[in-house]
């Protein structure tokens, strides 16, 4: 469902991303792990082509690069880490415009549209704040309304960068259960950068680490999380080991004073 070949970004001087190959199956949630500063955002961006990039991206078997805007935001969702919200825009409005790639030029939204985004802020715990200014809301209540505008799109293909970044424990749990529900009922493909290693292993069903702007490695949670790579990379000292599901948990191990 999502290609990407070669993927090579320069910022300036800097290249923050270099040769990186991204291959994630139609139904299938990847997540990208990687110490700050690895081009995990980065690697969003090029997928969305939101920045420059060297390299092929192909979406649902179709090169991204001959994708009309809006043929692009009806195969592909993308929620930012930090959005620049409108302050004074409700939250309803804000879920809104999630609509906006079904929303006829100098048209308005239709009873549908309007009835998609009330079941996506139901299902986030949101109704409760709809008519609330998003300029109003909390940190994790912003973080939120990001995703339920994402999820209004009502594409095949959901980019999320760092979702659960300002969440509570429970919503973090709520958040990633609700993708995951939508992906298995509704075939959603899925990609997440996460910075919690064991969430990423939990729910993921691969990893892809980069490191200094390359693929360090990719595959199963249980291939990816090893106490070598996570260690090297993230200069680290953990400890690895199967939880109940048999799926990896990463442990900090602490340092001797």
């Amino acid at each position: 469902m999502i290609g990407a070949r070669g993927l090579t970004v320069r910022l300036g001087e800097r290249e923050v991303l270099s040769q990186v190959d991204l291959h994630v199956r139609r139904g299938e949630w990847t997540a990208v792990i990687g110490p700050n500063g690895a081009g995990k955002s980065t690697l969003l961006k090029a997928v969305m082509g939101l920045v420059a990039h060297r390299g092929e991206v192909t979406l649902g078997g179709r090169p991204a690069a001959a994708l009309k805007p809006r043929e692009r935001a009806r195969l592909v969702a993308y929620a930012p880490q930090t959005p620049a919200l409108p302050p004074d825009m409700t939250v309803f409005d804000y879920a809104l415009l999630g609509r906006t790639p079904y929303i006829p030029y100098l048209g308005r939204e239709s009873g549908h549209d309007r009835a998609v985004a009330e079941s996506v802020l139901e299902r986030l715990d949101l109704t409760g704040l709809a008519m609330r200014p998003v300029g109003e809301l909390s940190g994790g209540e912003r973080q939120r309304a990001v995703l339920a505008r994402a999820l209004a799109q009502e594409a095949p293909v959901l980019l999320l960068d760092e979702p659960t970044t300002a969440l509570d424990l429970g919503h973090q749990q709520q958040v990633l259960e609700l993708v995951d529900r939508l992906r298995r009922a509704d075939g959603l493909t899925v990609v997440t950068t996460l910075h919690d290693l064991t969430v990423a292993g939990l729910y993921a069903d691969s990893l892809l680490l980069l490191a200094e702007g390359r693929a360090a490695a990719t595959g199963e949670p249980a291939a990816v999380l090893t106490e070598e790579l996570v260690g090297r990379h993230f200069d680290a000292q953990v400890k690895i080991e199967p939880g109940p599901d048999g799926r990896p948990v990463v442990h900090l191990v602490r340092g001797g004073t």
